[in-house]
């Protein structure tokens, strides 16, 4: 949910158990016939291969009903260098890295790419692996619709009536799979897939939700994880380990609109917005209210209005990537003269269900949430006091209000026993997964961890700043195991 657009628009362009009574499974009796083939598709490296994978649907019950993986594959590009296999784990929950070894794992540096195959896969829900969907109503595929944005009086009352459509929707329409989506049972995925490529130990590069994902892994599965990269990182809470993401982005607007607003008040900037920076924020929250009173009509867009919300959820998207500042200005541009720009593309309703459903699932599933109106208007009120331009939507009730069903077991709880295999990599200003938070994960893992702090502003650090110093710094660790014995800020 927490990268639903971002997912979404690059769509659109093995395990047991250690908790509980369930007997582990070994990496002799997982499945290590993979049959790999050319993969379909357009744009792809044609050195990638891709395979399916079986995996219990429910790991309590590993004689049950059966899940596919999709998995993907780029060798090796030098064998006699080869020290194993690199997992790219994506952000989500919802996202995929099916196609990321032609992708970003392109972008890794030649000596990466000698030491590891590059492995992506479809997680559990996600296309073309079984798939999940809730089924739900075209307008319910909105993002500020699926986003809690409150009522603009800050009302919780529709966010509640929301969250009982959508949760009546995929109890419908979802399936069992739809109650067996959870971190952990990502991670036990990815432990059959470490087993069924044959490995000892598996190295993984996660990013966002991913690092969450990577974290369960090395917390559960420590005997099996070689090197760890965790970019652009999680809140991990165990109380709140779902609910996190959505409250990181008060501390993430604050952290990012001031970039955005010195950008919008830059003299020769063709998309300037105001004088001065300290004018963006004032003039962004008059506009945002106006649009709330007075939505102006969108043909094309999804909803067909713009109305104050829409506004803010274009905001926070813009925010994920300073490439994406001049959708904001375009639009405030636009609005202020009481017009609207051409309606944007959206991902075609087929990826927005899949999207949705795998979001949904994974973070109602994963820790349950207060199920009573009075707590989230509470919440929301305080947070439209402190933060106004997330306007409460931090502290506000989506669809885990309603969910039918609680969670099976209780969240990861990540601590600072075992391997010291793992590096951060983290933004400074990073909209969806603040410094803030990252800084929780980095006290959370101890000894086990190092962090790089690298002076940016986006989502997602590791090569995708052109800061060479945390590149440099990620990409030695990768290559060759050396890690910093400190902490480091790259500036």
């Amino acid at each position: 949910m927490k990268e639903i657009t971002k997912s979404a628009a690059l769509i659109a362009a093995a395990s047991g158990i250690v908790f509980g009574a369930v007997t582990p499974l070994t990496a002799s009796a997982a499945d290590t016939s993979l049959k790999w083939t050319k993969c379909t598709g357009s744009g792809l490296d044609p050195r990638q291969q891709c395979a399916t994978l079986e995996v219990p649907m429910d790991y309590a019950r590993p004689g049950g009903p059966k899940i596919d993986l999709a998995l993907s594959r780029i060798p090796s590009e030098k064998p006699s260098a080869r020290r194993g296999a690199l997992l790219l784990i994506p952000g989500g929950p919802g996202g995929t890295s099916l196609g990321d070894p032609s992708g970003k794992g392109q972008k890794l540096p030649q000596a990466v790419r000698d030491t590891y195959d590059l492995i992506g896969f479809a997680p559990r829900g996600n296309a073309p692996s079984t798939a999940l969907s809730c089924g739900l109503d075209r307008a319910d595929l909105a993002l500020s619709k699926l986003r809690p944005w409150p009522a603009p009086d800050g009302s919780v009352t529709e966010n509640m009536s929301n969250a009982r459509r959508l949760s009546g929707d995929c109890a419908r329409n979802g399936g069992e799979l739809m109650r067996h989506l959870t971190t952990k049972n990502n991670a036990r995925d990815i432990d059959r897939i470490r087993a069924a490529l044959g490995e000892r130990k598996l190295s993984a590069w996660g990013v966002s939700y991913g690092t969450y994902v990577g974290a369960a892994y090395n917390e559960m599965f420590p005997q099996h994880t070689d090197r760890i990269v965790l970019d652009s990182n999680d809140n991990p809470d165990p109380v709140r380990a779902e609910r996190a993401w959505l409250a990181a982005y008060e501390a993430g607007v604050e952290d990012n609109f001031p970039e955005f607003a010195k950008w919008a008040s830059a003299p020769g900037n063709p998309y300037r917005l105001a004088g001065t920076a300290a004018e963006v924020r004032p003039l962004f929250l008059r506009l945002a209210a106006r649009l709330d009173r007075e939505p102006i009509p969108w043909p094309g867009a999804s909803p067909e209005e713009l109305n104050g919300n829409v506004l803010r959820q274009t905001m926070l998207d813009s925010l994920y990537d300073p490439d994406e500042y001049p959708t904001l200005a375009k639009l405030i541009a636009a609005a202020r003269k009481g017009t609207v720009p051409p309606a944007p593309p959206s991902p075609p309703d087929a990826v927005m269900q899949n999207v949705v459903a795998v979001g949904a699932a994974t973070v109602c599933n994963d820790a349950a949430w207060p199920r009573d109106a009075a707590t989230y208007q509470k919440g929301v009120d305080a947070s439209r006091a402190k933060y106004p331009l997330t306007a409460g939507l931090p502290r506000s009730a989506m669809v885990c209000a309603a969910w039918p069903w609680q969670p099976k077991e209780s969240p990861v709880r990540i601590t600072d026993r075992g391997p010291s295999n793992v590096l951060l990599v983290q933004n400074k200003r990073d909209v969806a997964t603040p410094l803030s938070g990252a800084l929780k994960l980095r006290a959370a893992l101890g000894r086990r961890a190092v962090m790089v702090t690298v002076n940016s502003t986006g989502h997602e650090a590791y090569l995708e700043n052109g800061n060479a110093c945390g590149d440099e710094t990620v990409s030695r660790f990768l290559a060759t195991g050396e890690r910093p014995r400190r902490d480091v800020y790259c500036k």
